[in-house]
């Protein structure tokens, strides 16, 4: 039995509805196929929209949508994307797959997008092969309310009112894909694109910086010293690859139980690496006014036999189920810093939570995660812990925790949200929940969705969308502030404690 703790009490910070925020990019079919199909398809659309994805986007209440990369914002000419479709230029993605990008997806859809699904968009600005007084424009297109050429250009395209821009990206992976920059010399170029990322009027902007890939705490260390004061959030990004070699990353559905442990102890990760470089931002920003972004994470395999090499298309299991959700409760602890993450992608690239061909679609094992984990968000986090000993799964000599967790309180009412990972393929465990504080004698009874998978490879396909989907299990009581419960072998659990 393992012993858990909760302290309605002490809450070490409220959770940013923001970490819950995805990542769409002109990649592969994210874009294209995805979320839009045009104005004629015969796909039921709205404005071009794919109405199922719409839809079931508006379920999960996705906080925040960042666009249009990822790479391909570095080489997005924003002016390209406006105007009549038959005007707009075409170019080839040379990151993604040499495909011709027609451009009809551009800042006018993307904004009716976040609109449809009621998520404030985050846009990526072209730092990379784009000038200042392009991103100047782009800012002042979208939010300015009063006379200017672009103001008028807007409503021209249809648009008279401005459009409230709340999240601004200074470019995207600076030191790779986004310009090759040593930090010294993008921290000078961040400072000097940022002066030209104006607020106009009510809109205020909360400006990105590119922050550093994985471990480069060099990177966040010169960041930080040299643009702190410039900046309200710095980016990070880690994926999780279960055989650590980029060139050959894994399978998403053929894999062994060697493959399942590194995947879930490379996922976790993600705390050393959060804890490093907010413990640099803390130097130079004890107030911790600057918040840590995590724009870019998730699993990342080799892409699916038969399909584009460049369009990441990846299936997705139980196992990105787990992923999922270690990750989610990670964030959820360190909300102190961590104030936004935008899961890598949302529909069809790696771990999206929605697949589709054609007028099919399927809801992916990531996506019932996030539908289980939304009331965390703007949750009071609530102290959680494990008294004794904690349960550890073990794999030819090497151990990670078997139990990941967070829990937090509405901030509606009383009612607590707690969300575990069992990461043991094999074994159950007993949990003990003990609730303390001074309200614990409120609690009577406990609700348990549960998400698990028949092998460590399930997953769901366009023609069987329901292998892997979260089941309800009966009320759990709670006496004297005790519930005790049994977390199925590799599986996500979600108790709302009443």
């Amino acid at each position: 039995m393992t012993n858990l703790y909760i302290n309605t009490d002490n809450s070490p910070g409220t959770i940013s509805k923001n970490i819950y925020g995805h990542f769409s990019e002109h990649l592969g079919r994210c874009i294209y196929g995805g979320i839009w199909v045009g104005k004629d398809s015969p796909i039921p659309n709205t404005d071009g929209i794919r109405n199922d994805v719409a839809e079931a986007l508006k379920k999960l209440r996705i906080p925040v949508l960042r666009w249009p990369g990822g790479c391909f914002a570095d080489e997005y000419h924003w002016m390209d994307g406006i105007g009549p479709y038959e005007k707009r230029p075409k170019m080839i993605n040379t990151h993604w797959g040499g495909v011709v990008e027609d451009n009809s997806f551009g800042t006018h859809e993307f904004m009716r997008f976040c609109e449809m699904i009621g998520a404030e968009p985050y846009i990526n600005g072209n730092v990379g092969s784009g000038t200042v007084y392009e991103m100047q424009q782009w800012v002042e297109y979208i939010t300015f309310d009063g006379v200017s050429p672009m103001s008028e250009l807007r409503k021209q395209n249809g648009r008279a009112e401005p459009w409230k821009l709340k999240f601004f990206g200074v470019g995207n992976e600076n030191w790779g894909c986004g310009g090759n920059m040593r930090p010294e010399y993008y921290a000078d170029v961040y400072r000097r694109y940022a002066t030209y990322v104006r607020n106009y009027g009510s809109n205020k902007i909360f400006k990105i910086a590119c922050g550093p890939s994985e471990g480069d705490t060099h990177w966040t260390e010169v960041l930080m010293r040299e643009a702190c004061k410039f900046m309200d959030g710095l980016s990070l990004h880690y994926y999780t690859i279960p055989t650590g070699n980029w060139s050959d990353k894994g399978s998403s559905t053929e894999f062994d139980e060697a493959e399942w442990f590194s995947t879930l102890r490379n996922t976790l990760r993600m705390d050393e690496l959060i804890r490093k470089h907010s413990t640099i931002m803390d130097k130079y920003d004890p107030e911790k006014r600057v918040a840590l972004i995590v724009d870019e994470w998730g699993t990342w395999y080799n892409v699916e036999p038969g399909t584009n090499p460049g369009f990441l298309y990846q299936q997705n299991t139980v196992r990105d189920a787990l992923v999922a959700g270690i990750n989610l409760n990670i964030f959820n602890t360190y909300c102190d810093r961590v104030r936004m993450a935008n899961i890598a992608q949302l529909v069809n690239v790696l771990q999206s939570v929605i697949l589709t061909e054609g007028e099919k679609m399927v809801l992916t094992p990531t996506y019932h995660v996030f539908d289980m984990y939304k009331d965390h968000m703007e949750g009071k986090l609530l102290q959680t812990g494990i008294s004794g000993t904690a349960p550890e799964y073990g794999f030819n000599g090497e151990n990670i925790p078997a139990i990941s967790v967070s829990s937090s309180m509405s901030p509606d009412s009383d009612e607590i949200l707690v969300t575990l990972c069992n990461l043991d393929p094999e074994n159950s465990q007993d949990i003990r929940i003990e609730i303390r504080g001074s309200g614990l004698r409120q609690y009577k009874t406990a609700s348990c969705t549960v998400l698990a998978g028949s092998a460590i490879n399930a997953h769901n396909t366009f023609d069987a969308p329901d292998n892997v989907k979260p089941a309800t299990l009966g009320e759990i009581p709670v006496a004297n502030g005790i519930l005790e419960a049994k977390l199925a072998p590799m599986s996500v659990t979600a108790l709302k404690i009443k």
